[in-house]
This record gives C-alpha cells, structure tokens and sequence, in this order.
C-alpha cells in the first residue's frame, strides 16, 4: 500500500513526499480510511509508530476539501489536545509538513511561557489548534479561545494524560465541545480508566490496535539490569555516564 492508495488529495501528497513518506505505518493504513469516512476512532499505538500523520492527515483533507472556497473562516476547526509541550510542538509541526500546499492554519499553545505569541496567532485566525489542557483552558477562561466551531477533536496519549493528573481538565474541555464533532484518541495503553473516559468522548468508534498493549515502539532500545533496589540510583548514574550513551 502507498498513500496513493487511500485517496489524498494532491497537496498533501505533495507534501508528503516532500518528507519521503511514501508507505504508510500500520496504524496511518488502518486509521485514515476510517477518519476519511468521519468515524470516530479509538487507536491503541504507541509513540514512533506514526500515529500523528493518522489523525494529522484525514483532519487536513476534510478542512482542505470543506472549506477551500472560504479561506477567510478563520474559527478554529480541529482541536489536538496532547500531555506535553514537547509533544504539542511536534504534532504542530507535522501539521505545518503535510498541509503545506493547502490554506490552512494550525499554532501550538502549552504553558510555562509567556501567552503573548500564542495569543497573536489566535487573534490573526487559525484552523487547527494544538494545545495542552492547563493554558488551552487558561486561554478559554480569558476569551481568546472558543470550541463552538470545532469540527474534528483529538485527545493524544490519553493515558499520559491521566498519569499526569489532568483528568478533570479533559472533561472540562469535552464539556465545552459541540456534540456534533469526529473525534480521534489515542493511548499506548487501554485501562479501564481509558476506556471510561473514551466512552464519554466517541460515538460507535472503530477501534484500530496495532501494537500489543504496553509494546514498544521499534524504533526504541531497551534493556534489563537486574540489580538491588539500593543501587538503582548508582546504577543509573553510571550508565548515564557512558561516553557512548547518546
């Protein structure tokens, strides 16, 4: 299979070939078609396995194909809500990539540093927002965002998102979002605390797993020390302090 096969558009196949994509993962084969047909998907995937261009992708082309005889709407369409900035600016970067040659406009917003850019590009109209829950809702509370166009709605690494406390923020956020809406999450792993909170979020959702639960992704390296727990720090320091570690 190649993107060709599941019918993009030209500009972003354009795009995508710019960056040497020419084969899809098997969570992009398995999750496109469906997000294409405006299912809600609930994907099991973990991070490295492409799964930002499976949601990335079918959200570009649905805005692209929609809305291309109205470039000046400018509300904002599709909302990504992901744990970190880290990965905010990466998924906001993916955005840029594959919808290069079309018209539209994504920024990334996450806290820690001063609103004031993020602000100035919701002011000057984008389609596609990435942003993590603690200043998506600061933003929301001071009236620079509102979720009453959202169309397409992406919860990323949703059990990230649970470790890291933000439960009631997510549900915060679904609350304020239109009923009317195709929406996309994804989990490396699915808890029951994960599949309760999907239930609130998808409607008739086709599930895609393309990993065993709680596999890594291949492009990362393991290994197992076997040592005492008392040396586990000492340990750690010490393979930390490899000259070939990089």
């Amino acid at each position: 299979m190649t993107f060709e096969d599941l019918k993009l558009i030209p500009p972003i196949l354009k795009a995508l070939k710019d960056v040497d994509y020419i084969t899809p993962t098997d969570i992009q084969a398995s999750a496109i078609p469906l997000a294409l047909r405006k299912e809600d998907v609930i994907g099991s995937a973990q991070t490295g396995t492409g799964k930002t261009a499976a949601f990335a992708i079918p959200i570009l082309q649905h805005l692209a194909t929609s809305n291309q005889h109205n470039k000046g709407n400018r509300n904002i369409k599709a909302l990504v809500v992901t744990p970190t900035r880290e990965l905010a600016i990466q998924i906001g970067e993916s955005f840029s990539e594959y919808g290069k040659y079309t018209h539209l406009r994504n920024t990334v917003i996450f806290g820690g540093v001063s609103q004031g850019s993020q602000t100035s590009a919701l002011r000057d109209g984008v389609d596609i927002l990435v942003a993590t829950p603690g200043r998506l809702l600061d933003l929301m509370n001071q009236g620079f965002i509102s979720l009453e166009h959202i169309q397409y709605f992406v919860l990323d690494e949703a059990d990230r998102m649970l470790d890291m406390g933000f439960i009631h923020d997510i549900k915060k956020i679904i609350a304020k979002l239109p009923r009317q809406r195709q929406s996309l999450f994804f989990s490396a792993t699915m808890p029951k605390s994960i599949v309760e909170l999907s239930r609130q979020i998808l409607k008739n959702p086709k599930k895609v797993a393309v990993n065993p639960v709680s596999s890594t992704a291949e492009t990362i390296q393991q290994y197992l020390y076997t040592t005492n727990k008392a040396s586990k720090n000492d340990l750690l320091l010490h393979i930390l302090q490899d000259p070939e570690m990089d």
